[in-house]
C-alpha cells in the first residue's frame, strides 16, 4: 500500500511516499527557515505564503523520487493539528482536492503522535538502522519539539493516552529563547546543544521546576534565569556563553529523563519512543539511552533527519490509520 503523506504544520512544505507504514520511497521537504531567521523566529503569513508557492512541487517531487504515478497511490495522508492554522489550511485543502480528484482515500493525522511513528519507518537500505529492529508496543513516548513536550502511553498506533505536557513553553522554544539571550541566533537548539559539549562547568547552576507527582514539564522559569543571570552578568566572550548553555541544557536534559523513564516505571513498559526536533539533541540522546539502558528499557531515536519535521511520519501513521479504517 503506498500512501502520499502531506506535512504544512509550521515553516515546512513536506511531501512523502511511505510503502506499507514501513518503506520510504520519498521524503522531500523544502523550508522557508531562511526567510524567518532575521525575525528569531517563524513568522506565520511568511510560512504559509510560502507553502502555496511549494506544495504542488514538492509533492510532484516526492512522487518522481518514489518512481509513482498518481494512480499508484492507495490513500492521502495529511496533517490535520496542532500546527499553524495558515499552514495547516494549505496543506488540508490540497490533501481535499488531490484525494477528491484521485478517488482515493483521505486520512487526517495528528502531527505530535506521528513524530514518535517516525521510529517505525525505515528506508530501502539493509544498513539503515530501522530495519534491525522495530520497537515493541505497548510504550511511553516522548515527544520534544519547538512547540510541543509531551508524555504519551501508546499502547497501540490508534491508541494514545497523554501522560504530561508542558505547562508553559515548550523545550525547544526555551532553547530558542535562551539562543536569542545570548545572541546565538535562530535556531536555537542546535546552536546551544553545540555549545554545551565544549566543556562543564561548576560556577552556574539553573533549575527547571520539578512539578513532583506530576508528569508535566515547565520550562519558561529556567528562561527567566539565564535572562536574569546575563542581566547580571553579561556575555562578554564564547567561553561565557559555552558555560551557560551548559548548565541549561544540564539540567532541560535531567529533568526530560528523569521523567520519561519514570513514565516507563509507572506504566511498567519496557519501549521508550523519542520524537520530535529535540530528539536530535545529542545530549537527550546520549544520557536518555544510557539511562534506559541502567533500567532495562530500550530507547529508540529517529535518525536525525526524521526528528524534524517530514511527510514520512505522517504517511507512516497514516497507513495504520487507513488499516485500522478497513478493519
Amino acid at each position: 500500500m503506498n500512501i502520499l503523506g502531506i506535512e504544512t504544520s509550521c515553516d515546512e512544505t513536506a511531501a512523502s511516499v511511505v510503502q506499507d507504514g514501513r518503506e520510504i520511497l520519498s521524503n522531500v521537504v523544502a523550508s522557508s527557515l531562511k526567510d524567518h531567521s532575521r525575525y528569531g523566529g517563524i513568522i506565520p503569513e511568511i510560512a504559509s505564503r510560502r507553502q502555496m508557492e511549494l506544495i504542488h512541487p514538492v509533492v510532484g517531487e516526492a512522487l518522481k523520487q518514489a518512481n509513482l504515478q498518481v494512480h499508484d497511490l492507495d490513500a492521502i495522508a495529511v496533517t490535520q493539528a496542532p500546527g499553524l492554522i495558515g499552514s495547516l489550511l494549505v496543506g488540508i485543502s490540497f490533501a481535499q482536492a488531490f484525494s477528491f480528484a484521485l478517488g482515493k482515500p483521505l486520512v487526517r493525522v495528528d502531527h505530535i503522535k506521528a513524530h514518535l511513528y517516525a521510529n517505525f519507518l525505515g528506508f530501502n537500505d539493509p544498513h539503515f538502522d530501522s530495519f534491525l529492529e522495530l520497537p515493541r508496543l505497548p510504550a511511553i513516548g516522548l515527544v520534544v519539539s519547538g512547540g510541543h513536550s509531551s508524555l504519551f502511553y501508546v499502547r497501540d498506533f490508534t491508541y494514545f493516552v497523554l501522560m504530561g505536557q508542558t505547562r508553559d513553553d515548550a523545550v525547544g522554544e526555551a532553547y530558542d529563547k535562551v539562543a536569542r539571550i545570548l545572541g546565538l541566533g535562530y535556531p536555537g537548539g542546535p546552536i546551544i546543544d553545540r555549545l554545551a559539549q565544549k566543556g562543564k562547568n561548576d560556577e552556574i547552576r539553573f533549575n527547571c521546576a520539578s512539578l513532583p507527582e506530576s508528569f508535566d514539564f515547565s520550562f519558561s522559569g529556567i528562561k527567566t534565569a539565564v535572562l536574569y543571570h546575563v542581566q547580571r552578568a553579561p556575555v562578554q566572550d564564547e567561553v561565557a556563553a559555552t558555560k551557560i548553555a551548559y548548565a541549561f541544557q544540564s539540567s532541560v536534559v535531567s529533568v526530560l529523563v528523569g521523567k520519561a523513564i519514570a513514565a516507563c516505571q509507572k506504566k511498567k513498559v519496557r519501549t521508550l519512543l523519542v520524537g520530535g526536533g529535540v530528539a536530535a539533541n545529542s545530549e537527550l540522546r546520549g544520557r536518555l539511552s544510557a539511562r534506559a539502558k541502567e533500567e532495562d528499557i530500550q530507547a529508540f531515536f529517529p535518525p536525525l533527519s526524521l526528528c524534524l519535521d517530514n511527510a514520512a511520519m505522517i504517511a507512516g501513521l497514516g497507513y495504520r490509520l487507513v488499516k485500522k479504517r478497513r478493519g
